[in-house]
């Protein structure tokens, strides 16, 4: 069978229909069905023989063999069981291939570690290999899944992923966007180029969801993530700032920072920015977001540093 007639839903229907059970909503399984998405997906990651490509959500393998085809090696990953069965069978034979049943997240905040070492094992074959994530992403992993890659140090390149458009929409936002502007905006506009490359309907997949889809591009910008001078303080700060984002941002770093940072620095780093008390964090460009937060972090280590008879 080609790889076209194995991505139809008449396919799958009847793969699934013949092991005796469906896909899972609760777990966001839906299937590509359009071999020409399926192929753009991995064209727009433009795969190399350096390249080590990370997939979560194998599916039945769909995607996966696309990427085999270029890449150093693949390791993709599938959390449900029954289903990372079917992947065994389509997959057996790609020598490039490793394919692991388990869950992608330790928890929301965190890759897990023995999906990571096996990453980190197939990048030091060479020293020239690079990461990248191409994957039509569950739903409901997509934005940890994402969020950490960018928070670790991994030497990520590029992810071209599927994911709600919806998401893909807030991940893009601008400020003054409502609500679709908000910490995960900051966090990843901060330290990457976005671009969304294409919007998909349900009709492309199997079973259809109730929403509509995104093709997003992330690249890493170095640039721009230089400038950070400590992201994990950063990221405490642009969560804690959205979590009252319709308070005055005075008020909610004051709360934020309590015992940590005075409000007379605070004030005093506002004034520094040009920033009137009562402005609220919706509206702050992200570059200001990194000023804000490199100044409170001096402010704080000082504060802390022991005075020097």
């Amino acid at each position: 069978m080609n790889e076209a007639e194995r991505q139809t839903r008449t396919h799958l229907t009847k793969l699934f229909s013949q092991h005796g059970f469906f896909p899972r909503g609760d777990l966001g399984q839906n299937f590509l069905i359009d071999l020409n998405i399926v192929q753009y997906v991995a064209d727009q990651a433009f795969i190399g023989p350096d390249d080590v490509v990370l997939e979560v959500g194998t599916g039945t393998g769909g995607l996966t063999t696309f990427l085999a085809r270029e890449a150093a090696d693949v390791v993709t990953v599938e959390y449900d069981e029954k289903v990372f069965g079917l992947a065994q069978q389509m997959l057996d034979g790609l020598r490039n291939v490793t394919l692991i049943n388990a869950d992608a997240l330790k928890s929301k905040n965190q890759l897990n570690p023995d999906v990571i070492a096996i990453v980190e094992e197939k990048l030091s074959v060479d020293p020239d290999r690079k990461l990248k994530l191409v994957a039509n992403l569950p739903y409901d992993v997509a934005t940890p899944i994402i969020s950490n890659l960018v928070a670790s140090e991994l030497p990520w390149v590029a992810m071209v992923v599927t994911i709600q458009l919806e998401l893909a929409q807030r991940m893009a936002a601008q400020p003054k966007a409502g609500s679709n502007f908000g910490a995960l905006s900051v966090w990843l506009q901060s330290q990457c180029q976005i671009k969304l490359l294409k919007k998909l309907g349900p009709q492309v997949f199997w079973p259809r969801p109730d929403v509509d889809s995104a093709i997003l591009s992330i690249r890493p910008d170095r640039e721009r993530r230089a400038t950070i001078t400590d992201r994990a303080f950063f990221h405490e700060l642009v969560r804690g700032v959205f979590t009252q984002r319709r308070k005055h941002l005075r008020v909610v770093l004051g709360s934020l920072f309590k015992g940590r940072i005075d409000r007379e620095a605070i004030d005093s780093v506002l004034a520094e920015l040009g920033l009137k008390p009562d402005v609220r964090a919706e509206t702050l460009e992200v570059e200001t977001f990194v000023s804000l937060s490199n100044r409170l972090l001096e402010y704080e280590r000082s504060q802390s540093r022991p005075v020097t008879p």
